[in-house]
């Protein structure tokens, strides 16, 4: 969610010239867009938490998002890519971040190493060839809607996963908000335990494939809806 310095300094419960002097002199993440300031609320919330800054209630409020996604509309709109290069997990992570479908304003770098930093702490792969790569407590992004980006790799390579099998296939979530990155993270587990859909994204089927699929598989599932609770992974 876009955050204004004056909504930054009301959720925080301080003066707006105190959002400025933090953006300036202490790290404060933010970003111009037609010369005025823009901050992202959970990146708000992180930075706060590291400076041990007490955090007004609303903060911690997440903003209503409307209706949950479909999991299908939401590969649409991340893309399906094929030949994915990368020899290890760094290479393969940027190459990722680099083919996401984010706005300018996002700094990819920063998504890289937070990706990054989630590998070292556990891996993200699942088995089986797959994994689901995602930050620790997942970031919200400046976009307007999710999305999920599907990602066969030119080469599998070791990821680290629990059954010691190398990694070819990846998911990776952009949202809004953390409901809906739970949500979809929800539908996208559901997916992965239907058999022929495993093995069709194994022979890396075309994406009109891969996308009939998953709607054939959500179409069995009650449809999304904004009361909807995610189970947490």
């Amino acid at each position: 969610m876009k955050l204004s310095v004056k909504d930054a300094a009301t959720l925080m419960g301080v003066a707006p010239k105190t959002i400025y002097r933090w953006i300036q002199d202490s790290g404060l993440p933010a970003y111009r867009i037609e010369g005025q300031y823009r901050l992202n609320r959970t990146l708000l919330l992180e930075w706060a938490r590291a400076k041990r800054i007490n955090v007004a209630a609303p903060l911690f409020d997440e903003p209503s998002s409307g209706p949950m996604p479909q999991l299908s509309d939401a590969v649409k709109d991340g893309g399906i890519f094929y030949r994915v290069e990368g020899t290890d997990v760094a290479s393969v992570l940027r190459s990722i971040v680099g083919l996401l479908r984010l706005p300018e304003v996002v700094d990819r770098e920063f998504i890289l190493q937070a990706l990054l930093a989630r590998e070292r702490l556990q891996s993200t792969g699942i088995g089986d060839g797959f994994a689901i790569p995602h930050v620790r407590n997942p970031v919200v992004l400046e976009v307007d809607k999710p999305s999920v980006a599907l990602c066969f790799l030119e080469k599998p390579i070791e990821f680290g996963s629990l059954d010691g099998q190398p990694v070819q296939i990846l998911f990776t979530l952009a949202c809004p908000n953390v409901r809906t990155h739970l949500h979809l993270l929800s539908r996208l587990s559901f997916c992965l335990q239907d058999a022929g859909f495993k093995a069709l994204l194994k022979r890396q089927a075309t994406r009109e494939e891969i996308m009939g699929d998953i709607q054939r598989i959500e179409s069995s599932l009650p449809a999304p809806s904004a009361l909807q609770e995610s189970p947490r992974p």
